[in-house]
């Protein structure tokens, strides 16, 4: 196969839209399907999602055995090979002490006095209850498993309910439910695509409603969040999967061509791009990739070369400048830096989802084991969401109190306020309040002094 080099300065408008759209056309294009499957699964419930996991993924699962056993759990226990537990336990250990360090660094409430006698600050609090949403179709992936749950357990939240695919014989695959075991998290359900989706926003006879749905999906995954938007908080989006591989000339060559098919090989809608203003690098890199794509299993050559195809390829500029330039405007979910003086380029690259820099970090490391998350915003909207953290699975709450001082020194101010705006009860309660010797404010240093604990 041929790949696609860009001369940034000479492709036309739409060659660059095509390029920064990468799969958001795709998930704009299945809106209409995914609608009447989730008005099945909002009024037809666990019927729904047998019925689906039928026709979607050729899989007989039974209304009665939608949530996985104690039994299934200990099958996938009994049935992984060691080393691969093992992998799974040091990888899912890393992602959760960085997320504990994430929470420890914040105080879980706080205040601070902006007047004598008037505080404000926040209370901290974990969600009630958060969907994770696993996916399988092109494979397993106990890694996104331990990468969204460890956070959700991180942060406290009380119910957390996993739906993943099910396999053709009616189960969940064995790494998946050992990784949610390994994380503390027993409800797993056999649910998949956007009826998954829809099971978690309206709850059904199986599967608990929820308040907040996270993790990676296709583009009907993606497309079922958005059109579920007043009724669940649909978390970040997170479609198919995406890379920008940021290099100059001191870029290892064949380092970098096995890097750019690391998004690559997820799936046909994926996107993989080198950035560089080396012709050299991205030349050699053109004549690279056919022969390691050749060396991958049919499936996945499948996959990277209708990647390559729509969205992947290399992007040439005229210069460093203009390459960190695209990759701001592109907004990717992984972007792997390789250039000379590399801490001069990290603080111009604000629009990424996460950065790895360097020859030992590759972006399978990120995927699998560093600690930091790899669920990440996709579709350039990176430019607004961070990448997956405690954050993504608690809520502030405003907390303030003002005591008698802080009260004397606010009234006059706010009763000016509210009479300009033309708001007369909200006016009369500062000037119609009694206030009388009985009334204490010594509760407010009890609590500052709770706080302190």
């Amino acid at each position: 196969m041929t790949i696609n080099i860009y001369k940034l300065s000479e492709i036309s408008a739409d060659t660059r839209k095509n390029i920064l759209r990468r799969s958001e056309i795709d998930i704009n294009n299945v809106k209409d399907i995914v609608a009447p499957i989730i008005e099945d699964v909002r009024l037809n419930g666990d019927a729904a999602l047998v019925k689906y996991a039928q026709k979607f993924d050729g899989a007989k699962v039974d209304v009665n055995n939608i949530r996985a056993t104690e039994e299934e759990f200990a099958h996938a226990r009994g049935n992984l090979d060691d080393k691969l537990k093992d992998a799974i336990r040091f990888c899912a250990d890393n992602v959760r002490k960085f997320h504990q360090v994430q929470k420890d660094r914040e105080e879980r409430s706080w205040l601070t006095e902006v007047n004598p006698g008037v505080w404000a600050g926040e209370q901290i609090s974990p969600l009630p209850s958060v969907g994770l949403y696993v996916p399988r179709g092109k494979g397993c992936f106990p890694s996104v498993m331990y990468m969204l749950a460890m956070p959700a357990i991180v942060a406290g939240v009380p119910k957390i309910a996993v739906c993943t695919p099910p396999t053709e014989n009616g189960s969940i695959d064995d790494a998946s439910l050992f990784t949610a075991e390994v994380c503390g998290i027993k409800n797993v359900y056999k649910a998949g695509g956007a009826q998954a989706i829809a099971a978690l926003a309206y709850g059904t006879q199986t599967i608990p409603k929820v308040v907040k749905v996270l993790g990676p999906g296709n583009s009907y995954v993606a497309a079922a969040r958005r059109l579920l938007s007043d009724i669940i908080n649909p978390g970040m989006p997170a479609g198919p999967s995406e890379a920008l591989i940021l290099a100059d000339e001191s870029a290892h060559v064949k380092n970098t061509a096995l890097d750019l098919l690391n998004e690559a090989e997820h799936g046909p809608d994926s996107a993989s791009i080198l950035v560089t203003h080396s012709a050299e690098l991205a030349e050699k890199i053109a004549k690279i990739l056919p022969e390691l794509i050749a060396q991958l299993p049919e499936k996945r050559q499948e996959f990277c070369n209708a990647g390559f195809s729509n969205y992947g390829g290399i992007v040439l500029t005229s210069s460093l400048a203009e390459s960190i330039e695209f990759c701001n405007e592109y907004a990717v979910e992984h972007l792997h830096l390789k250039v000379k003086n590399p801490e001069k380029v990290i603080p111009q690259l604000y629009d990424v989802g996460e950065i790895l820099v360097g020859e030992f970090t590759p972006i399978v490391m990120g995927n699998f084991g560093i600690g930091v998350n790899a669920v990440l915003p996709t579709g350039g909207h990176a430019k607004t969401y961070s990448a997956t953290s405690i954050w993504d699975y608690m809520k502030r709450t405003s907390l303030a109190m003002v005591g008698r001082e802080g009260y004397a020194a606010l009234k006059d101010p706010v009763v000016t306020i509210s009479d300009y705006e033309g708001f007369s009860a909200h006016s009369n309660a500062i000037k119609l309040r009694e206030i009388n010797d009985d009334m204490s404010d010594a509760f407010i240093q009890d609590i500052l002094n709770n706080g302190k604990k």
